[in-house]
């Protein structure tokens, strides 16, 4: 199914085709979407990295490219993927298998593109995905939007990663070198809990940058305790909202890697 303003492309790896809707000029940026799939909100922050001067990647993971996000259809993806190889959404130190496939794409992006490096940003689902494409060189700036996997339902699982032990330790050893993570999520969303940042805090050091948004009765801006996609569904595009701020900043990560 076509995606107005993106131009549909595919990328196989490992005997797996998938499409990749591309649109924009510069260094490349991957944007890894989330519970249902590419809805319109997902589709629109992709625009708004192209725009900022990126050529974007969004790779059809799961869901209907386009369709709405209804309560019932993100019911249907959702377990959809709990049922799926290519997802493990209970795995607290293993990444997903489909991370694989998305690390050969970078490495396309990268030596289609060159440049200092490609730009990978999960949401949700995807959240931890690009910690674990950063044991590929080609990641330069890599962003985890409100990290959910894996689910919660555990002390360990609230502060799991979703990778490996020694995925950890090249992760560790790239933000040594210079290649930090940028994390953003609500204060009082259940399926990204402030455990998880904080490991994040622990391992990474000040090479994590957090972006914490108050989602707590009474805060200030008005944002419900139900909050959670921060960059799409639950975006408010207004100056000095700190969703509008977080989504600011993304941009400048990106600005900051990646262009020369």
């Amino acid at each position: 199914m076509s995606l107005p303003g993106f131009t549909e492309t595919q990328f196989s790896h490992d005997g797996v085709a998938r499409v990749v809707y591309r649109r924009g000029a510069g260094p490349g940026v991957v944007v890894m979407h989330e519970i249902p799939g590419i809805t319109p909100s997902v589709a629109a922050f992709a625009e708004r990295v192209a725009d900022a001067g990126f050529t974007v990647f969004v790779p059809h993971l799961f869901g209907t490219p386009g369709k709405l996000d209804t309560p019932l259809y993100i019911v249907e993806q959702l377990g959809r993927a709990c049922i799926s190889r290519e997802f493990h959404v209970l795995a607290s130190r293993q990444a997903s298998p489909i991370t694989d496939w998305l690390r050969a794409l970078c490495r396309d992006v990268h030596a289609e593109l060159g440049g200092k490096g490609v730009g990978a940003i999960g949401m949700c689902l995807t959240g931890n995905f690009a910690l674990a494409l950063m044991v590929d060189p080609a990641i330069a700036a890599p962003v985890l939007s409100q990290p959910s996997l894996p689910f919660p339902l555990s002390r360990e699982r609230r502060a799991g990663l979703h990778l490996s032990d020694d995925d950890l330790c090249a992760v560790k050893e790239r933000v040594a070198a210079g290649t930090p993570v940028l994390g953003l999520r609500f204060t009082h969303d259940p399926m990204c809990p402030k455990e998880r940042f904080d490991h994040l805090r622990a391992e990474l050091g000040d090479g994590f940058e957090k972006i914490e948004i108050d989602s707590s009765p009474g805060n200030p801006h008005g944002i419900p305790r139900t909050a959670h996609s921060v960059l799409t569904r639950d975006l408010v595009d207004r100056e000095g909202h700190p969703t509008r701020e977080a989504l600011s900043r993304v941009l400048a990560f990106f600005r900051e890697r990646l262009h020369p």
